[in-house]
């Protein structure tokens, strides 16, 4: 087998070519040290507002400081991110009264939801709104709250976004997901129109995954950044909302396909929601973890280039009837963790003409809460930040013979990573439709929505991009990587000795080059004029 030894001096000489400067070489045996140390049991799987995120952190920063990064908030590393955690308690309640009888959907098996207001009780009675996608986007001519003020209403949206037409083919993202269609815009614009709270229809094809998911979610602790947020969130089960909509004389399918065309009505259902949510609620500072290798050029490196992964996993579960389990996360994202730390390890030797921050965002399991607080509250100012290239689930299988750019094709670095990936003598894996709206879900969204041209780069775990080919055994190792799905935000996700790590090291090579090459560039990256996200002003 080819071991990344003799990888990576082919890769370095492919990359000094295009280079005046030799570049930095990502080491293995940090990575695989960093990555058997954060997905330990000792670290209790790294879980927000637990001891083992606490422990996560403190070695990061640690590390940071050991292998030479400057400290990026002021003299330290850690950048405070205040968020409100709450547990549903089992005295809530939310029934409906529809057509004279009161119907109360079962927790968990049928509904699931949270408060997030940040108060430990809530109470309220409202009417309750279909309002279609729950969709309000001029850039797509798009409004399902039109001709109706839905303040101190519960509405009933469904999960996904419009779809493609003959007459409009591309209409929010073609067959591919947009983020109107992702549960975070929904609950976002619930807060915005000023409802009372927001449930979503939960079907397996329009969620991208079963009832089980999003059921479990909510019977564990919700964190929120501190601000507004509805006093009821959460899921209904489809055949519970069929039922809700049957006892108000209305046809569920009938809605759905109305709220297809633009023009969509809300429609009062003729039914009223009384809720009691009663949380256990808590205060919760958690820890972005910041450090910087300054630029060399006297004019860039007042611009930064950021490497990003989240550090965070589930941590410690508790199962019903069970003792509780460590849900270690060691692909997700142990090892974008991990990778991070021994790319800093290179960088440090050889800084490029702009700055480079590696940050390690918080909570990302729980709504890419650390990036989104970074972007509100910037250590770097986004007017001058180039790009963000995150790195989540990474690639424990083996070298592949192309890499995955889901997301660059939105911006300059598309063009950017086909000059990395020729260098490494690589190709870019062909993009497919983003049926499940992966560029919505990483931490490199939360730079996207706030300006700043971003993607995640090269997952062969779950991404937009097509299958990777493997460079040896390419039917096993691509069955090997199919089968993590099982293992995905389960307890199975260990780390395992015997894996191959060379293609994680490709990864962060890769990532690392493409930071340099931006990082070296005398421009700093541009979005596609198209692009809605080029609108934004950061």
């Amino acid at each position: 087998m080819l071991r990344l030894s003799t990888l990576a001096a082919s890769l370095l000489l492919a990359a000094q070519a295009a280079h005046a400067q030799p570049l930095p070489v990502v080491p293995e045996a940090p990575l695989r040290a960093h990555l058997a140390f954060l997905a330990d049991d000792l670290l209790e799987g790294r879980g927000t507002g637990q001891r083992g995120g606490a422990l996560a952190v403190r070695y990061l920063e640690a590390q940071s400081a050991a292998i030479g990064l400057k400290p990026a908030v002021g003299n330290g590393y850690r950048q405070s991110i205040a968020m409100i955690g709450a547990r549903t308690l089992p005295t809530s309640s939310v029934r409906f009264e529809v057509a004279g009888k009161t119907m109360t959907p079962a927790p968990k098996d049928e509904i699931a939801y949270a408060n997030a207001t940040g108060k430990s009780a809530v109470r309220f009675d409202a009417p309750v709104i279909f309002a279609g996608y729950g969709i309000d986007a001029a850039d797509e001519n798009w409004n399902d709250f039109a001709g109706q003020d839905v303040k101190g209403k519960l509405l009933i949206v469904m999960v996904n976004d419009p779809k493609p037409t003959a007459a409009e083919p591309n209409r929010f993202g073609g067959e591919s997901l947009t983020y109107y269609g992702r549960w975070m815009y929904k609950y976002e614009e619930a807060v915005r129109q000023g409802a009372a709270g927001i449930l979503l229809i939960h079907t397996t094809a329009s969620a991208s995954y079963p009832w089980s998911v999003a059921s479990n979610n909510f019977g564990r602790e919700q964190f929120t950044l501190a601000g507004p947020g509805n006093a009821l969130q959460g899921w209904l089960h489809e055949d519970a909302a069929r039922a809700l909509f049957t006892a108000a004389g209305k046809d569920l399918d009938a809605l759905r396909a109305q709220a297809e065309v633009r023009g969509f009505k809300p429609v009062d259902l003729g039914i009223v929601v009384h809720a009691a949510l009663d949380s256990s609620v808590r205060e919760v500072e958690q820890f972005n973890v910041a450090g910087i290798v300054p630029g060399t050029d006297p004019v860039l490196k007042e611009q930064a280039v950021i490497y990003s992964a989240h550090w965070d996993h589930l941590g410690i579960v508790e199962g019903e009837g069970a003792a509780p389990k460590i849900w270690n996360g060691a692909i997700d994202n142990a090892s974008g963790s991990a990778a991070l730390l021994a790319m800093a390890q290179a960088a440090v030797a050889r800084p490029a003409r702009r700055t480079q921050i590696f940050l390690w965002p918080c909570a990302e399991e729980q709504g890419l809460i650390g990036s989104l607080g970074y972007v509100r509250n910037p250590i770097w100012p986004l007017a001058k930040t180039a790009a963000d290239l995150n790195l989540d689930s990474m690639n424990f299988v083996g070298v592949t013979r192309d890499i995955g750019v889901a997301g660059s094709q939105r911006s300059s670095l598309y063009a950017s990573a086909q000059g990395v990936a020729k260098s490494m003598g690589l190709r870019l894996a062909p993009p497919v439709p983003d049926l499940g709206g992966a560029y919505f879900r990483a931490d490199h969204f939360s730079f996207a929505k706030a300006g700043v041209p971003a993607f995640n780069v090269g997952s062969a775990v779950f991404s937009g991009d097509g299958s990777f080919e493997f460079a040896h055994e390419p039917a096993v190792s691509s069955a090997r990587m199919v089968a993590f799905k099982k293992d995905y935000h389960q307890v199975t996700d260990r780390y395992d000795p015997a894996w191959d790590l060379s293609g994680m090291v490709q990864q962060a090579q890769f990532t690392l080059n493409l930071g340099y090459a931006v990082a070296n560039a005398t421009a700093m990256p541009t979005w596609s004029r198209t692009d809605p996200l080029a609108k934004v002003k950061r």
